[in-house]
């Protein structure tokens, strides 16, 4: 079975179990999946693949979030789906132009629905 276009996901987690998880249920759905482990590799992957959306950790080391997306916006409009434990997520995930928030822990049930429904916002 080939990728659908406007498949394409970059999950940017500091987490390598919860990227995993992620990328697995992402693909078990069709979608085509790129991990990376903090904003200054996500930056890196964006440069050479560009995502249809960004599944996106705001509290990470190197480099965070918030950081991350302030340097995409300077170049592109890709949509963010923030995931996240921060307190006051909404405030945050509207201040990086997130289109849906997803607050950890989690349920993988809204993770489809959502990286659906930013993919459609476009």
């Amino acid at each position: 079975m080939g990728i659908k276009i406007g498949k394409r996901v970059l999950v940017v987690d500091d987490d390598a179990s919860i990227r995993e998880l992620l990328s697995t249920v992402l693909e078990d759905d069709g979608y085509e999946v790129v991990p990376a482990a903090n904003g200054e590799d996500a930056l890196a992957v964006c440069a050479r693949w560009r995502p249809d959306v960004i599944v996106l950790d705001l509290m990470m080391p190197v480099m965070d979030g918030w950081t991350f997306a302030k340097r995409l916006r300077e170049r592109d409009d890709i949509p963010i789906v923030v995931l996240s434990a921060a307190n006051d997520l909404e405030r945050h995930a509207k201040s990086v132009g997130a289109i849906e928030v997803i607050g950890k822990p989690f349920d993988l049930d809204q993770l489809i629905p959502k990286v659906a429904r930013a993919r459609n916002a476009v």
